[in-house]
């Protein structure tokens, strides 16, 4: 069977990623912070599906905890599928956010990413087969938040991940590197951070699975960046070409709750 590592792997986009997965015969590495969420999801994968489920708690926000990871990745047999979706996003605006809090985020959504994509690149360009994904946001294409260092996470994580994965290097070896840009998705992030989704429309939201499966989808077709939806491949439009102006009053702003998502009244 064909082995995955999924990170953030106990929630939302992860979870229906490792969902997808094992009942589409891959065996399973699923890298969490918390050995008890872990166990659980293992049980019920276990229970689903007759796939192999290896637990590896780690925490991606330090060395440490990358070093775990990347140590099951390089001393046993080869990871097939790298899905990087751990990711962190604070509820505040930057300036009232703690450093600490801030590098954790880049610890997170942008350290962990380049190591782990860097740990199990060389060996797959080597064996000619292996793919990753790298879960970013539509907000990583333009000013979809303001105020906040997530969008600006992503968007190393699209730049990486298309400098990368459209080399001659990787794309002549068979591997595939993509970026996932999914839209606002219900999972549990928002009860985590904190943070309140306030007037979204129920159109502009996205469902995991949904998620997940236009994601392997457009990977199996070779695509270096997914949108997930009709909708969000004109939102990633409209961010990627219309002038930075004209979307300026349609963006999230943190530092002014009043002018979230409200075409810039008030």
């Amino acid at each position: 069977m064909p082995l995955a590592l999924v990170t953030g792997a106990t929630s939302g986009i992860g979870s229906a990623f490792a969902d997808r997965l094992a009942h589409t015969g891959h065996d399973l590495i699923l890298v969490a912070r918390t050995r008890h969420h872990l166990e659980r999801q293992a049980e019920v994968l276990r229970h689903r599906t007759a796939v192999r489920v290896e637990m590896l708690p780690a925490d991606l926000s330090t060395t440490e905890g990358c070093r775990l990871v990347e140590h099951r990745l390089t001393t046993r047999e080869p990871v097939d599928l790298l899905v990087n979706n751990a990711g962190i996003v604070l509820n505040k605006p930057f300036p009232q956010n703690d450093i600490t809090a801030e590098e954790l985020v880049l610890n997170v959504n942008v350290r962990a990413v380049l190591r782990l994509t860097h740990t199990v690149l060389p060996g797959m360009v080597g064996r000619g087969e292996g793919r990753v994904i790298n879960v970013a946001s539509f907000t990583a294409l333009g000013p979809g938040g303001l105020a906040t260092t997530y969008p600006a996470s992503k968007s190393w994580v699209l730049a990486f991940t298309e400098s990368v994965g459209r080399s001659a290097q990787v794309r002549n070896s068979g591997v595939r590197v993509m970026a996932l840009l999914p839209g606002f998705t219900k999972t549990e992030i928002f009860d985590r951070s904190g943070i309140d989704p306030l007037n979204l429309p129920r159109w502009m939201w996205l469902r995991a699975d949904q998620v997940v499966a236009t994601a392997l989808r457009d990977l199996d077709r070779g695509r270096t960046v997914s949108v997930p939806s009709v909708r969000y491949k004109v939102a990633a439009w409209g961010l990627r070409h219309l002038p930075r102006p004209l979307l300026r009053p349609f963006s999230w702003d943190f530092s002014s709750p009043s002018r979230m998502w409200t075409g810039g009244a008030k």
